[in-house]
């Protein structure tokens, strides 16, 4: 059963539906998803749902059916939806942080340089791979715990919050160790051992669209992290697979307006790895900005062309600056077209 609170609703009417729930001797799920209270329906479902729907500040109940549940929800064009913080980064609260890094933690010296690039080129958390899945055995994997303890002193030194991806459910306490948060990797969307596991830590996951998934799936998956009690999940549209040899991957960006009608998570895109081409991942950038995203995440290099991975993907730290200056510009003046029209709007009706 879900609960959806109004919006302008105060913590003390969420803890009214709890209570009310635990009151009726009902096995209660206190796990709170984005405004959602979440309980198993009792025989007698129907007179609950009446009884929870008169308290103030409740807007609607509903019965939830299928896979998603706790991930279950919308969010209407100009509202907010459930806010994930990072760090100093916070992902759906309306700003617009930029994840940049390399594709690999390639090495001490080297990975400090990029971090502080990034760091002044206006990125807000800083990315890159301590365990590299790769489609070859015989490519670089990574620097494993290595890696983890140079991207830890990165974060440290610049200030900027981590993320990065584990591949196997027995690393998750390692790299939650040095990470401030935990991807889930495209090819490890379908991994559910591994989703389970990142459900049980607290720190935030970031969880990226395998590749041939539709968004039911991607959901689905969600829907394995927050049923293990951790909230805190950011969806990361990366590209699927499409017909040509033009680009990576063929970037969905219809998946961030249509996801908004499925849930409350945050939503943000990967240009790098939809396009796999440097020149397409600032107008891709622009594009997700535009299409109301909460974040982007890119692959930054200083030197690409020594880059041990992805390098032709990777951009430079001027053209990342470029980039963060352009989607505010793009949010900017969609956030003004939007006052004007309901400006507009509300003179019509008068």
């Amino acid at each position: 059963m879900l609960v959806f609170l109004r919006k302008d609703a105060d913590p003390a009417a969420r803890d009214r539906v709890l209570a009310l729930i635990r009151g009726e001797g009902i096995r209660a799920d206190s796990r709170v998803v984005g405004g959602i209270a979440i309980v198993e329906a009792p025989p007698a479902a129907e007179r609950l749902m009446e009884r929870l729907a008169a308290l103030p500040g409740v807007e609607r109940v509903d019965v939830a059916l299928g896979a998603v549940r706790l991930a279950a929800g919308s969010v209407a064009e100009g509202e907010k939806g459930a806010a994930v913080r990072v760090g100093t980064a916070s992902f759906g609260d309306g700003s617009f942080p930029v994840i940049a890094g390399p594709c690999a933690v390639e090495g001490r010296e080297v990975l400090f340089e990029i971090a502080a690039a990034v760091r002044e080129a206006g990125a807000r958390m800083l990315r890159g791979g301590a365990f590299k899945p790769r489609t070859s055995p015989y490519t670089f994997q990574g620097l494993g715990q290595e890696g983890l303890e140079a991207l830890r002193e990165a974060g440290d030194r610049t200030g900027l919050p981590v993320v990065t991806e584990v591949l196997d459910p027995r690393d998750v306490p390692l790299v939650a160790r040095y990470a401030d948060m935990l991807q889930v990797g495209s090819r490890n969307m379908q991994n559910f051992p591994l989703l389970t596991e990142v459900g049980r830590q607290p720190k935030p996951v970031l969880l990226k669209r395998g590749m041939a998934a539709t968004l039911t799936e991607f959901l689905a998956a969600a829907e394995y992290i927050l049923a293990e009690g951790n909230g805190k999940v950011v969806l990361c549209e990366r590209g699927v697979r499409g017909v040509g040899e033009e680009t990576r991957n063929t970037l969905d960006l219809a998946a961030v307006p249509a996801l908004r009608t499925m849930t409350r998570l945050p939503i943000i895109v990967d240009p790098s790895h939809a396009t796999g081409r440097a020149e397409l991942v600032r107008p891709m950038a622009r594009a997700a900005a535009a299409a109301g995203a909460d974040g982007v995440m890119v692959e930054v290099h200083v030197r690409p062309e020594e880059a041990l991975c992805d390098a032709r993907q990777a951009i430079l730290p001027a053209e990342l600056e470029a980039l963060v200056s352009e989607c505010e510009a793009v949010r900017s003046v969609l956030s003004s077209a939007g006052a004007c029209s309901r400006g507009l709007s509300v003179g019509a009706g008068a």
